[in-house]
């Protein structure tokens, strides 16, 4: 693929095939991921990729205590929640996934059954866990330096074919995680991409989300 392709072409995967990825491509995927920029080359970042019982292990345990009521515990601060524009845009792509869904308004059970998806990493065959050096907690750089890590995951994801979605959900109880995944205490979870090959028969991943031109995001001066 041409670079604007993989870009243009890219969206949000919810819904994947039960079909196997292998670890030679993934390999493949993160050797182009980690030539991401980080601040003064640190490269603060590590990747934990898991599949089979293990993933299906945390998918369990992640389920069963959110709907049990066990408090999230993620490991950087949650969104305050949105509001204004930003929760517009949030409010448009929830709209749309529904759509596609056929999820109506009062559909509890549809609403409850698409949350559940997210808690299990959207049934995805790999979960690659972002995490980066616990030293580095307090530095906010940090935290920029792994979304661009991410940004590569995804976009290099596409350009082999694979799908993905950045996922939050998956992470919400942190010591399932940590102990399925064997994360070291020296780092800390930042956020978990969910993986693999698309299921074009999955109405959600017609979805293409919204995007501002560039006249409503960029200010030029001087030229």
């Amino acid at each position: 693929m041409e670079y604007s392709e993989v870009i243009k072409g890219r969206r949000s995967t919810r819904g994947f095939l039960k079909k196997k990825v292998t670890q030679k491509v993934l390999n493949e995927v993160i050797e182009l991921a980690v030539r991401a920029p980080s601040s003064m080359n640190t490269q603060p970042w590590h990747l934990h990729i898991v599949t089979g019982d293990v993933l299906d292990n945390i998918r369990k345990e992640n389920t069963k205590r959110n709907i049990e009521g066990v408090p999230p515990s993620r490991e950087i601060r949650s969104p305050l929640g949105y509001e204004g524009k930003h929760r517009d845009r949030q409010i448009e792509i929830a709209i749309q996934l529904f759509q596609e869904m056929g999820i109506e308004r009062d559909d509890k059970e549809g609403r409850h059954d698409w949350v559940l998806r997210g808690f299990r990493q959207f049934d995805a065959p790999v979960a690659i866990i972002v995490t980066f050096d616990k030293e580095l907690k307090e530095d906010d750089i940090s935290k920029f330096d792994c979304g661009a890590l991410v940004n590569g995951l995804v976009n290099a994801g596409w350009s082999k074919g694979l799908g993905a979605v950045i996922n939050s959900q998956g992470i919400m109880q942190s010591p399932v995680v940590r102990q399925y995944a064997k994360i070291p205490d020296d780092q800390v979870i930042m956020i978990c991409v969910a993986m693999g090959y698309p299921d074009e028969s999955f109405p959600a991943n017609k979805v293409v989300s919204k995007r501002r031109s560039v006249e409503e995001v960029a200010t030029f001066q001087g030229f």
